[in-house]
């Protein structure tokens, strides 16, 4: 059920959130203005600095919920992972990132442009270009983890704002060398691989799997192998040949059956990983080198006309309430230790000149 449109939060200055164990921030730094999305573990919200009036999206976790699913490694390795992010044009940014006694804080790029499949739900699918657009941008994020011996392992979840920025790092897996293997069942059903679902171990060209079912979901509109019942789904997706229905080009199905391909030791990029991708015929029309340094005009611009422009955002987020909960914290010292224990080394302090 939508909640009805709330006025925006009263500035905190008043309340008392308590130290942070990062000096340079805390939650009072900030006034949280809406909720912009949501996760297993806490919210995303719109937030703008009250020292300098920039906005930011703020992903505010919270430590119990993570540590009662035993999860704090997958949150630890998002940081990391956030933190190598700033060399790359098609993955969020982290500008720093601070903790209280009970919540976590990713201070990160703000993009109103629209995820994407608030865009794709809108228009049920995407004209051959735009999709080959996303797609490349994605491959090229994608290929940039790999470099750093990352693999991706989640649903391929972007906002765009006219180019594609990649969001999600908690189910990334560091210190994958180009042979190594990892056996973690995780991911979204609609874009598990064949090898997870069978607890297989598996390595980086389970990211391609995952480029493969987006771009077919943006050629299609669903999925590849969707269906409402997951036990169905988990089986087509074992067992059904991959189904392609209407006028697409040769190169669109070619590259959706190398990337789709039920043995990882086949399907496109299992022999040179981001090369293979970035040299197969369906992206011939790319300049890569003019597509990383954002040099080709994007195929839609979501016309956004400044920060408080939410019209991209499901209402579902930007129409609840923000919890006072979400900056009130208790003092650090009445956190117990495991708690404490638990993240340390979460929080990063830019430079004085990057501050």
């Amino acid at each position: 059920m939508r909640l009805p449109l709330r006025k925006p939060p009263t500035p905190t200055d008043n309340i008392n959130l308590g130290p942070s164990a990062n000096p340079n921030a805390k939650p009072t730094d900030f006034d949280f203005l809406k909720v912009i999305g949501k996760g297993s573990f806490g919210k995303v919200l719109l937030a703008k600095r009250k020292c300098d009036g920039t906005f930011y999206a703020v992903k505010v976790l919270h430590k119990k919920t993570i540590l009662k699913k035993k999860e704090q490694n997958h949150i630890m390795a998002e940081r990391n992972v956030l933190l190598k992010n700033v060399k790359h044009p098609f993955l969020v940014g982290l500008h720093y990132s601070f903790q209280t006694s009970e919540k976590l804080y990713f201070v990160l790029d703000y993009v109103n442009g629209g995820e994407l499949f608030f865009h794709l739900q809108r228009e049920r699918c995407f004209r051959e270009p735009r999709a080959r657009f996303y797609a490349a941008e994605v491959a090229s994020a994608i290929g940039y983890l790999h470099s750093l011996n990352i693999i991706y392992r989640e649903k391929l979840n972007f906002f765009c704002q006219g180019h594609v920025v990649l969001t999600d790092f908690g189910l990334c897996k560091e210190g994958m060398e180009e042979e190594e293997t990892t056996s973690t069942f995780c991911g979204t059903p609609e874009y598990l691989a064949p090898e997870v679902l069978k607890k297989q171990p598996y390595d980086r060209t389970v990211d391609w799997w995952c480029l493969g079912a987006v771009l077919y979901e943006m050629l299609f509109g669903l999925p590849p192998f969707y269906s409402r019942d997951v036990s169905q789904m988990y089986d087509n997706i074992l067992h059904k040949q991959l189904q392609i229905q209407g006028s697409k080009t040769v190169a669109a199905c070619d590259i959706l059956h190398g990337l789709l391909h039920k043995d990882q030791k086949r399907r496109l990029g299992a022999k040179a990983d981001f090369l293979e991708i970035k040299n197969h015929v369906f992206f011939s029309p790319i300049n890569w080198d003019d597509l990383y340094h954002k040099r080709i005009t994007p195929p839609f611009n979501p016309n956004v006309a400044g920060p408080a422009d939410l019209r991209h955002f499901d209402p579902e987020f930007t129409q609840e309430a923000i919890s006072a909960s979400i900056t009130h914290t208790p003092d650090l010292a009445a956190s117990s230790s495991s708690t404490s224990d638990a993240f340390l080394g979460f929080s990063y302090a830019p430079t004085e000149e990057d501050f």
